[in-house]
């Protein structure tokens, strides 16, 4: 089964991309115009955000570099808000981009090398629901964000 892609390249957008228009539900924790950062259905750890850009790029390496400086800066600070929050020892940052033709960074918090295997994800019919929401409240706090991600 061939993967969805971006309407850039003539297939359908990408579940990010849905999560980003209100399609499909996300926990946002921070959003502008060019980047934003939710929660991970399947996360690794409570806290596990994605940092996206809007604009449908499949490989972090076709990204422009203010877009990709940009991702990286937003990722900086949700990894700090990740430690704050959480009280790892560690943020997690992983870049994979094979589950979603959609570039995005993994940010987690880490306390040994067991979040860097995607393997270990907790499944979306297993989280726990109000653990997603509280892990979502603790980051937009420490980041200064409201419900939508927006300072």
């Amino acid at each position: 089964m061939a993967p969805n892609l971006p309407v850039a390249w003539g297939g359908m957008s990408t579940v990010f991309t849905k999560i980003l228009d209100g399609d499909l539900p996300g926990r946002f924790i921070y959003r502008d115009e060019t980047v934003a950062a939710f929660l991970s259905i399947a996360p690794i750890a409570y806290g596990h955000t994605l940092v996206v850009p809007v604009e449908e790029v499949d490989k972090w390496t076709d990204l422009s570099p203010a877009l990709w400086t940009h991702m990286n800066e937003i990722a900086k600070e949700i990894g700090q808000a990740v430690i704050e929050a959480f009280g790892s020892e560690r943020a997690g940052y992983l870049i994979a981009g094979f589950e979603v033709p959609h570039a995005h960074i993994h940010v987690f918090p880490a306390n040994d090398m067991s979040g860097y295997n995607l393997a270990n994800v907790i499944p979306p019919e297993q989280t726990d629901q109000a653990k997603m929401d509280e892990a979502a409240e603790l980051l937009r706090e420490k980041l200064g964000t409201n419900e939508a991600g927006r300072r």
